[in-house]
């Protein structure tokens, strides 16, 4: 089954990674995802009523996962937590793909970074648990991304009740 998905990132550093991932899932006959955003969105979205967290909203709404695609320096994003805790709020399914490995055509590979799932907890049995002991991280490279994305969407949609 096709799911609207909710990708999260850090655009400047990340975006050529990004489209490696973005043409990956849009090539996929049954692919329906949320459309990434680019950085014309995120301007338009700066100057409109209510700025970004509106405009996340809207992107978040009739998605039913939220993919947290992350880098060297993604972790401190602070839009990318906003989207991460609104994912959470509106029990929508997350996962985190770690993105360093992949091949940026000017840059390489980069550095690995701190999952940003890791900066979320709640309290289960009194103890504070991270959102990167809840949630699953892969590795787009070491878990062959290209191949089992759609299986990780689905399975975080499942995981949470959707």
């Amino acid at each position: 089954m096709a799911r609207r998905v909710f990708f999260s990132f850090h655009y400047e550093r990340d975006v050529r990674r990004i489209m490696q991932v973005r043409n990956s899932w849009v090539v996929r006959p049954e692919g329906s995802a949320q459309p990434f955003y680019d950085a014309a969105d995120f301007e338009q979205a700066k100057r409109r009523a209510g700025g970004i967290e509106n405009w996340i909203e809207e992107q978040l709404a009739g998605t039913s996962v939220t993919v947290v695609l992350f880098g060297a320096e993604t972790y401190g994003r602070p839009w990318v937590l906003h989207e991460i805790k609104r994912s959470y709020e509106l029990q929508k399914g997350i996962l985190a793909i770690d993105i360093h490995g992949i091949k940026d055509p000017q840059n390489g590979t980069d550095k690995p970074g701190k999952n940003p799932l890791s900066h979320w907890s709640i309290k289960r049995n009194g103890v504070d648990v991270t959102f990167d002991k809840i949630y699953r991280t892969y590795d787009w490279v070491k878990d062959a991304g290209y191949q089992n994305m759609p299986v990780w969407i689905e399975a975080a949609a499942k995981a949470a009740g959707r």
